[in-house]
């Protein structure tokens, strides 16, 4: 069986989470979505609108993903890898080359973004109407 691993927040899950998450599975047979907790999202200065567990349930939800991991920290991802037995971690392209340490682990392919929508771009339109 050949596992997937990605990272994020995940926050407003909207069709360019999809569509990653999409082309994340179809480079395997199970896919572990590392989501950030809220703890690690104050530690990034960073405010998801959903809490942890609610994000959490939401990506289980999904028929692409099998299996949702915390996000605690930046260093656990080597940790992950190993523990889980991961033969391939992906992220978004706007990532390229942060995550190239993991080769000596696995394999390492950043997936483009889906153009033209982002939480933060989702937010900032919300805002907009207010």
């Amino acid at each position: 069986m050949k596992k997937i691993l990605t990272y994020g927040t995940f926050d407003l899950l909207h069709v360019g989470h999809i569509n990653l998450l999409r082309r994340a599975k179809a480079l395997g047979d199970y896919l572990v979505v590392a989501v950030s907790t809220d703890e690690f999202n104050a530690i990034k200065n960073k405010k998801a609108y959903y809490s942890y567990e609610d994000r959490k349930t939401i990506l289980e939800a999904l028929k692409y993903v099998d299996e949702v991991i915390p996000e605690n920290n930046w260093e656990q991802k080597i940790e992950d890898v190993q523990a889980h037995q991961i033969d391939t971690f992906v992220m978004g392209h706007d990532w390229e080359g942060k995550f190239d340490f993991l080769k000596d682990y696995c394999e390492v392919i950043y997936l483009p973004r889906t153009e033209g929508i982002s939480t933060t771009k989702i937010k900032e339109d919300l805002n907009a109407l207010v």
